[in-house]
């Protein structure tokens, strides 16, 4: 397919070459740092949350896990009010609203030392903080950006966010149970100075009256495309990789060792952050439904790989999940947005909104299935299981897509042959 810009020329490979690669702006290049470090304290101090609530204040093990399935509902679901809040008071705004919620319920989080109740308040406060955040700095980072440059700057957002979450728990380690109190204050005041830079930034062009900017298509895509939905595919999509995420664990470290266990994890981490950019214009260039293939198919063969066992096999395995991961995630976003007319702070809300069902559905269906798995005497059956459900996914979202093209060949076939001619 013939790409043609305005005017009819059609594009040739020296202006390709020309605009493939623009480089960042300013503002840019700050909200990227500026994700680093967000998660980088976030993720010093939430993944220790349930030490924290059960081992310093006492709460039971079965209270611990209703406040954070809260938590992390309002967290994902809460992602969909980030569309009118931002058409009402704007990106930039709404990211230092994010950001104020965020810093106070760190903030809180000192006196919740010795006070559960605090505790969980603030962590609900950091939780509507970051679910208002993410679609809006999305948002913001991809406002005006070309085609060719959505898949870039999105990619290293990702890979942004990655680094954060990886060198976060280290980070804090030594802090987290000697000397929580410091720790929150050190994290309080990193979000702080986070959101004073982000009081810097311009305005972006809608809340300048502006308006926003026409939505370009992804490259070779027909506009409204068919096929399955971007939210049923990101829940699909987040639904498959969880079980790895939830389940790695109980699996690895009795075969293998924590030690082990966490240099697959933190090898994960920095394969993301490098590869997601390299590779982000190619996972562009796919169709949805090679993209879905793709990904699907490596978290297939990564969850067969890690049923197969040892230390190769979980390491492989683990590298074939960060791939699918790149695939369907990334193509997921694009896809999303080239499909909607929607502000992007509505997108991305919609896609953390079904990102949450896909966990949530993960969580649930994982633990019958490991623990079925583990009482027949074969944790192996559980990959197996999960393999399986990897490979069948693409098959039913594609053949979704099938069935409408069908129905209106047979209602209008002159006019579909029109349309494929």
């Amino acid at each position: 397919m013939t790409v043609r810009r305005t005017g009819g020329a059609p594009e040739t490979g020296a202006d390709r070459g020309r605009t493939a690669r623009p480089p960042l702006t300013g503002p840019q290049r700050f909200l990227l740092a500026g994700s680093f470090l967000i998660t980088l304290g976030s993720f010093a101090v939430l993944p220790y949350m349930s030490v924290l609530l059960h081992q310093r204040l006492g709460l039971g093990i079965g209270t611990v896990g209703v406040v954070l399935a809260v938590a992390s509902l309002i967290q994902f679901a809460g992602g969909v009010a980030a569309g009118p809040v931002t058409g009402r008071i704007g990106l930039r705004r709404a990211m230092l609203l994010a950001l104020a919620l965020r810093t106070a319920g760190f903030a809180a989080f000192v006196p919740g030392l010795t006070s559960w109740v605090l505790a969980v308040g603030a962590l609900l406060l950091v939780s509507a903080g970051a679910a208002l955040y993410l679609p809006a700095n999305k948002a913001y980072l991809v406002e005006g950006a070309s085609e060719v440059a959505r898949p870039r700057l999105l990619s290293a957002s990702g890979s942004a966010f990655n680094a954060g979450m990886a060198l976060g728990p280290p980070a804090a380690a030594p802090l987290v149970m000697g000397s929580p109190g410091v720790l929150f204050s050190c994290v309080c005041v990193l979000f702080a100075l986070v959101g004073a830079g982000h009081a810097l930034l311009p305005r972006e062009a809608s809340d300048r009256g502006g308006g926003r900017p026409a939505a370009t298509p992804v490259r070779g895509s027909v506009a409204p495309p068919s096929g399955p939905s971007p939210f049923l595919v990101t829940v699909l999509s987040v639904y498959a990789f969880m079980f790895f995420q939830h389940y790695l664990a109980l699996y690895a470290v009795p075969r293998t060792s924590a030690a082990f266990y966490g240099a697959v994890l933190t090898g994960y981490a920095a394969l993301l952050v490098v590869a997601q950019p390299l590779l982000a214009e190619r996972v562009a260039a796919l169709s949805y439904p090679a993209a879905l293939r793709m990904g699907f198919g490596a978290m297939a063969a990564g969850m067969a790989a890690i049923g197969a066992g040892g230390h190769a096999g979980i390491a492989v395995g683990g590298a074939l999940l960060c791939l699918g991961e790149i695939v369907l995630f990334l193509k997921n976003d694009l896809e999303a947005l080239a499909r909607s007319t929607a502000a992007p702070a509505s997108v991305f809300g919609r896609q953390r909104l079904a990102a949450g069902i896909g966990a949530f559905a993960s969580g649930v269906v994982g633990g019958q299935l490991y623990g079925a798995a583990e009482s027949a005497g074969s944790a192996r059956g559980f990959w197996a299981a999960v393999c399986l459900q990897c490979l069948l996914l693409p098959v039913f979202l594609l053949r979704r897509r099938r069935a409408p093209a069908r129905r209106r060949t047979a209602r209008d076939p002159e006019g579909s042959r029109a349309a494929a001619d």
